[in-house]
């Protein structure tokens, strides 16, 4: 067994100037301090909203009667429009639809919720029937209330 052993690498040479010494490769070393911190100085600076000053509102969930206190995770009642528990919307479904023995109520996004049924690995799946819940053309107007609290734009 011949040749070299260990690494292989092939390194660059560190380039240096005319004096001996090492030359910085950094962008910018050219530069001042006081010229990078003019540079910085001038750049407009992000001022957050202010905060609504009122809480939240916590409504009763028409299907529990219990307050709302997660109300981004709400999602709108079909009949009276008004937010309700996840957790009781999914459960409203339940009852009224037949699942097999593979299916399983998923939240498929977008205010839709579907009976999906999972085939050997977890991984794989296959959407049975799409059931709309949220009409995604009228926003509730209790969502634009919150709105403000969440977003400025």
């Amino acid at each position: 067994m011949g040749g070299k052993s260990g690494n292989r690498r092939n390194f660059k040479r560190r380039e240096q100037d005319d004096t001996g010494q090492e030359k910085s490769s950094k962008k910018g070393a050219n530069t001042s301090r006081r010229e990078t911190d003019r540079h910085y100085a001038e750049r407009l600076r992000w001022i957050p909203p202010a905060k609504p000053s009122e809480p939240l509102p916590t409504p009763d969930c028409p299907y529990c009667g219990k307050p709302i206190k997660d109300i981004a995770a709400a999602l709108e009642d079909r009949t009276m429009n008004a937010p309700a528990h996840f957790e009781c919307v999914m459960a409203s479904i339940a009852e009224n639809e037949r699942l097999e023995k593979d299916d399983t109520l998923a939240y498929i996004g977008g205010g839709r919720f579907g009976i999906v049924r999972f085939t050997g690995t977890s991984h794989k799946f296959r959407i049975k029937k799409i059931m709309e819940w949220e009409n995604r053309e009228n926003r509730a107007e209790w969502r634009k209330s919150i709105s403000e609290y969440y977003s400025s734009t």
